[in-house]
C-alpha cells in the first residue's frame, strides 16, 4: 500500500508542511468552492497517512467528510479508512467501514466502486477466517479488479486460489478456477501455485505435498494469511485427504503414505489426529494397516432429521389440541 510510507523528515518540516495545508484549507473555505474544499481537507488528511499518524488521520477523514456532498466522494474516504485500517490490522474499524460503504451505496454510488469494496470485504473476510465468503467475494471481483491500492492483481489470484481450494467443491473449482482463463494467465507467476492448484486437482498428491511446503513457506510471509497459518495448513490437508479416502471403502496406510510420499507413520500420525477432531469420517485398523472410511450416509442423514423434525410437530399438534380442547 503505496499510501503507507513512513515520512522522513524533521520536525519543522512537518510543522511547515502542515502550516501550508492548514492555509490551503483557509484560503479554499473563504474563497473557493465545496469542490476545492474538499480537496484542500482531503490533503490534509493524506497528509497524515502519509507520516503514518493514524489518530490525526482518521480524525482528519471524518472532518472531510463533513466537507463533502458527493456520495461518490465519500465512498473514496470510506476506502482510504479501510486502507489505513488494513495496514493496522484494525478489523473492527474494516468491519464498520465496509458497513458503511454498504449503506452509502443505497444512497448512489456506481459499479467501479462497488467491484472494489468487493476486494475490501473479501480481504476482510479472509483476514478474519471466513475463506467460503472471501473465495466468493474474490472470484467476483477477478474480471473488474482495480483495486491496486491494497495490492496487484497476482495477489487477487494468489487469494482466490488459497480461498477456494479449501472451501468450493470439485465441479466448481474447476468451472471457476481451473479452467477460469483470468486466472490461467496469472498463475504461473506465481511460484508453487500451478502446481499446488492442478495437482490437487489432477489427485497428483505427491506432487501436490511438494507444491504444499512451497506455499506454505509464502503463507508465512503474507501480511493478512499468517496468523491463520496453522489452521490453512490443517484445512488443507482434510480437504486433500478427504479426497484421496473418497475414492476408497479401504486403503492400506502404506499405500495412502506411498501416495503423499511420506512416512507410513506420518500418515498414521496424521490421520489419527483429524479423525480425533472430527474432520475425518474413517477409522485405522492398526492391527491390519488399513484404513476403513464410514462416510455419513447423507439421505439416511436426512432421512433421520425429517422424522425427528416430525415427531416434535406432532408433539406440538398434541399439546395445542389438548389446551383447545379445555
Amino acid at each position: 500500500m503505496s499510501q503507507f510510507m513512513l515520512f522522513d523528515s524533521s520536525s519543522a518540516d512537518n510543522e511547515e508542511e502542515l502550516k501550508k495545508l492548514d492555509e490551503k484549507i483557509a484560503y479554499a473555505e473563504e474563497n473557493l468552492g465545496e469542490s476545492e474544499v474538499h480537496e484542500a481537507h482531503l490533503a490534509k488528511a493524506l497528509y497524515f497517512i502519509r507520516i503514518s499518524d493514524k489518530e490525526k488521520a482518521l480524525e482528519q477523514l471524518l472532518l472531510t467528510e463533513g466537507k463533502t456532498i458527493s456520495v461518490s466522494q465519500k465512498m473514496d474516504l470510506v476506502f482510504y479508512t479501510l486502507q489505513l485500517a488494513f495496514f493496522y490490522m484494525d478489523f473492527d474499524l474494516v468491519s464498520k467501514n465496509i458497513d458503511k460503504a454498504k449503506k452509502l451505496f443505497e444512497e448512489g454510488g456506481d459499479w467501479e466502486r462497488k467491484n472494489r469494496l468487493k476486494v475490501y470485504e473479501g480481504l476482510y473476510c479472509m483476514a478474519t477466517r471466513n475463506f467460503n465468503k472471501a473465495a466468493s467475494l474474490f472470484l467476483d471481483s477477478i474480471s473488474t479488479f482495480t483495486t491496486y491500492e491494497i495490492f496487484p492483481y497476482e495477489t487477487l489470484i494468489f487469494y482466490t486460489v488459497l480461498t477456494s481450494i479449501i472451501t468450493l467443491d470439485r465441479v466448481s473449482l474447476k468451472q471457476k478456477v481451473v479452467d477460469a482463463p483470468e486466472i490461467l494467465t496469472v498463475l504461473g507467476k506465481i511460484p508453487f501455485l500451478s502446481e499446488f492448484l492442478n495437482s490437487w486437482y489432477e489427485c497428483q498428491y505427491k506432487a501436490f505435498f511438494s507444491a504444499f511446503a512451497g506455499m506454505a513457506e509464502q503463507i508465512k510471509l503474507d501480511h493478512y494469511l499468517y496468523p491463520h497459518f496453522r489452521f490453512y495448513m490443517r484445512e488443507v490437508r482434510t480437504v486433500v485427504y478427504s479426497q484421496f479416502l473418497e475414492s476408497y471403502k479401504s486403503v492400506t496406510v502404506e499405500a495412502m503414505a506411498k501416495a503423499f510420499g511420506v512416512s507410513v507413520d506420518f500418515i498414521d500420525q496424521e490421520l489419527s489426529r483429524f479423525i480425533a477432531a472430527g474432520k475425518l469420517h474413517c477409522k485405522i485398523d492398526n492391527v491390519a494397516g488399513v484404513v476403513e472410511t464410514n462416510r455419513p450416509d447423507a439421505k439416511n442423514t436426512l432421512y433421520q432429521a425429517t422424522i425427528k423434525q416430525g415427531d416434535f410437530l406432532l408433539n406440538r399438534i398434541q399439546k395445542l389440541s389438548r389446551v383447545i380442547d379445555l
